[in-house]
Parts: structure tokens; C-alpha cells; sequence
């Protein structure tokens, strides 16, 4: 059956070698619908943002923008507003039949940090054609804070798939009609619409905003910074905020999200929006996000926003995403939230893991 491959399909292609690594893969990068990616020993600043293109390698195009390499084997620094590229530990030679798409990781959007795959011939960042065999890279920007980093850390995932997975509006609609996947009236369009939560119970909390000058946020520390060392917290007595040009925020969706066991969904753009602010999603909800099988009972979508060139209100309800469900090629032998580490399983308005707990 086509789909996502899941973790026991994942697990084979790295016995059969379609997925190798220069360190042995382990078992916590497995996840129920992807793959933990992990960053190699060197960084390579460069001046731009680039995609190799068709028949080119990523590393001859270093030559052309490297600045200079940071050994990261004692852990460096990636400075907010400088782009490093990253080869990474794993590689692929694909089957003529499998595909893949890369993204963040959740902790890695919720800090800004943008994080993209790029790849040999790449004419697309985080997608990664058909058959392909070669190295990975990952592009790395820091947007709110500079972060401390060392080989083996993971903030990208990618998922693999076979043949046509997305569902269409029909069969979504279908879907919530069997299994409720929101906890309120579906907004179907191009995907599960995501609106924004600004009126939580019992406060006038509403999100956060990153604070424009702090410290170095190291990625290994997990519970232990203080949120207001980074953040400045968004309040709303009015259901509305107004979003400053340029500045990054963590906000929370209305609807409690349900991912069944049998699919897989990444978040995408609301493209009506696109012209006024952009969600900066971290992308991949696994099987069983949310779902009473794996102890979710419904997770709230957390929102990474930056807002363009012009002040935007924002208003409670407002519709700021879409879900984008798939369906999974065979049900995972491992949940999210079942049984692995997973942060965020029953999440509501929430920071990064490396934050302290309000």
C-alpha cells in the first residue's frame, strides 16, 4: 500500500542500507512517521541561502559562498542572522520509488531557527527527489537567538514516502465524520484549517514574543532557561493582538487536534495570509498526536508566527494554518506519545523544551 513509511519500514531501510549514517542510527531518532536527522562535526558559514541545482553538489557550491567552517566537535556558536550549512551524519540512496520530505523539528521552530535540507541536484529545500543517493546538509538561520550546538544533535526529521498519500477535502471530511480530528466544527479547505486561540481561559495570556537581545540558548539544556530571559509575554483582554513587522511569536491554536493512528499530517501555510504574516511551522504531527490511543485526548497546535512588513491584527479565531493529512503506508508500531519521549503530547500554549515550566 502506498503512504508514509512507518517506523518498522524506516527500521528496514536501514538494514537494507537505502539509509546509512557515518555513526550508528539509534533508536530514539526513529520516530512513529520519520527519521531524526543529525548534525555532523563541521559548519560552514555562508553568505547566502542557496540550493545546489540540477546536476550540481552541495560541496562544490560551498566553494563558491563559504566564509569560514566552525569546528563543532566541543560545541560552537550559530550566531542569530548568519546562514551555516551542515553536512550531516546520515545519507540516503533511495529506491527509484521512494521519496522524502524533510522538516524542523517542533523544539527547533518554536526557537526560530530556521532548518532546511538540502541535497544534491536539490531545486527545492526539504525535498528530496525519488531514487536519490547522496549526502545531506542542513541549512541552518538563527532568527531570535544564537544557539550553542555539537555533533549528533537533531533538528530536522524526515518523512519517506511511496506513491500519492494527501488526503483530499472528500475523504478529510469523511474522515472527521468517522473519527473527530477537531474538537469543534471542521474547517475543511485545501486541509484542516488551524485558527488562533486569544481567548484562553481563566487569563489574559495569550502567546509570547522573542525578546530582541539575549543570551546563548544551548540546545542540550532541557527545563532550564527562564522564560523571561527570552520572552516578553502577549496578553489580550480583547480576543486581538497587533503583530510588530519582523517580530517572532509563539501562539496556540482554538482547536484540540486529533492525528489517528493510520495518518500522519504536516502543517502548512494559510496562503490567503501569506501577504500579511507567516506561520513558521515546524511541520510534522505523527501518527497518534492527540489521539486516545497514545494518551492525547486532543493537542492544541502550537503556532510559530512572524509577521511581514506592515503591524497586522490578529483576532481570536482567525484562520493562520491548515493541517494536511496523509495517509500512512502501513499503521507505526510505535505512537506518539505512547511509550516514546514525547514532548509536547497533550500540549496547550507551550515553549520549547529547553524552557523552564511557568
Amino acid at each position: 500500500m502506498s503512504g508514509v513509511l512507518p517506523n518498522q519500514q524506516i527500521s528496514q531501510m536501514i538494514d537494507d542500507s537505502q539509509i546509512a549514517s557515518t555513526r550508528p542510527i539509534i533508536d530514539a531518532q526513529i520516530q512513529p512517521a520519520s527519521l531524526d536527522l543529525r548534525l555532523g562535526t563541521t559548519a560552514y558559514r555562508v553568505r547566502a541561502s542557496f540550493l545546489a541545482g540540477l546536476g550540481n553538489r552541495v560541496s562544490d557550491r560551498l566553494k563558491e559562498f563559504e566564509m569560514h567552517s566552525v569546528d563543532l566537535s566541543d560545541g560552537a556558536v550559530l550566531e542569530k542572522g548568519c546562514v551555516y550549512v551542515v553536512p550531516l551524519m546520515e545519507s540516503l540512496a533511495l529506491p527509484e520509488d521512494i521519496q522524502a520530505v524533510a522538516n524542523a523539528k517542533s523544539s527547533t521552530g518554536r526557537l526560530d531557527l530556521l532548518t532546511r535540507t538540502i541535497t544534491d541536484g536539490g531545486t527545492e529545500f526539504d525535498r528530496v527527489a525519488p531514487g536519490y543517493c547522496g549526502p545531506l546538509y542542513a541549512e541552518i538561520c538563527p532568527r531570535s537567538f544564537s544557539v550553542l550546538v555539537r555533533p549528533g544533535m537533531r533538528l530536522n526529521q524526515i518523512r519517506f514516502g511511496d506513491g500519492q498519500a494527501v488526503l483530499g477535502d472528500d475523504a478529510l471530511r469523511a474522515l472527521h465524520a468517522e473519527t473527530p480530528l477537531v474538537d469543534g466544527t471542521a474547517v475543511i479547505d485545501d486541509g484542516l484549517g488551524f485558527s488562533v486561540d486569544l481567548r484562553l481561559p481563566d487569563t489574559t495570556l495569550v502567546g509570547y514574543r522573542a525578546k530582541p537581545h539575549t543570551g546563548v540558548i544551548d540546545l542540550d539544556r532541557i527545563d532550564h532557561y527562564a522564560p523571561a530571559e527570552y520572552w516578553e509575554e502577549v496578553h489580550s483582554s480583547n480576543g486581538q493582538i497587533i503583530l510588530d513587522p519582523g517580530a517572532f511569536y509563539i501562539l496556540v491554536s482554538r482547536e484540540a487536534v486529533t492525528i489517528p493512528p493510520e495518518y500522519a499530517a504536516e502543517m502548512a501555510p494559510f496562503l490567503a495570509m501569506v501577504g500579511e504574516f507567516r506561520v513558521h511551522y515546524a511541520g510534522f504531527f505523527d501518527p497518534g498526536f492527540g489521539h486516545d490511543a497514545a494518551g492525547g485526548a486532543g493537542s492544541r497546535g502550537v503556532l510559530e508566527v512572524r509577521c511581514h512588513e506592515a503591524p497586522f491584527v490578529l483576532e481570536h479565531g482567525q484562520v493562520v494554518g491548515r493541517l494536511v493529512y496523509e495517509r500512512m503506508a502501513e499503521v507505526p508500531t510505535q505512537l506518539y506519545g505512547a511509550g516514546i519521549a514525547s514532548n509536547y503530547q497533550g500540549q496547550g500554549l507551550k515553549l520549547s523544551k529547553h524552557f523552564r515550566s511557568a
